[in-house]
Order: structure tokens, then C-alpha cells, then sequence
């Protein structure tokens, strides 16, 4: 006799690949989510849009390191440009 858990993969598993991701997607995000915490209607909006748009493949993705490292610099250069004028250097 199969138990409820076999009953259920064997259903999951004779779905679409695209249902399957996305089934697939809704229970690793149901492991990283906090409880308690709930998202506006905004924001689930927001998260859905921008899921979207990567799906659609209409937004470009960037490197975190790379998006980090240029913030870093031009908050580096905005800090010595305030201190250059702050210490009144020519």
C-alpha cells in the first residue's frame, strides 16, 4: 500500500516540467520563509513582476560582486570628494 507522500510525488511527477518547477519552486520557498512574515500585496506584486521579467529574460542580471564593488567605489569617491572639500584642498 502506498503511503500519502508516494501518492503525492507519483502525481507531482506525471505533471508538466513546468508545473513541476514551479511546484517545485512554491515548496523551497515555503522551507526559506520565516513564518510570521508576511508580504504586502505590493510587495508580492512587486516579487512576481520582477520574477517575471527574469523569466521573460526582459531585465538584464548583473554579478552581486560586480554591482558591490562599483557601489563600494562610488561611495569611496563621494566620502573623499566630501572630505576634499571639507578640508578645503584645492
Amino acid at each position: 500500500m502506498k503511503t500519502t507522500i508516494d501518492i503525492i510525488i507519483a502525481e507531482v511527477l506525471s505533471l508538466s516540467p513546468q508545473v513541476r518547477a514551479f511546484v517545485a519552486e512554491k515548496l523551497i520557498e515555503s522551507l526559506d520563509a520565516e513564518p510570521e512574515v508576511t508580504l504586502s500585496a505590493a510587495w508580492q506584486d512587486e516579487v512576481r513582476k520582477r520574477c517575471r521579467e527574469i523569466d521573460e529574460g526582459t531585465v538584464e542580471l548583473r554579478d552581486a560582486e560586480d554591482v558591490f564593488a562599483r557601489g563600494y567605489a562610488a561611495l569611496g569617491a563621494l566620502i573623499f570628494s566630501s572630505l576634499v572639500t571639507f578640508c578645503n584642498y584645492p
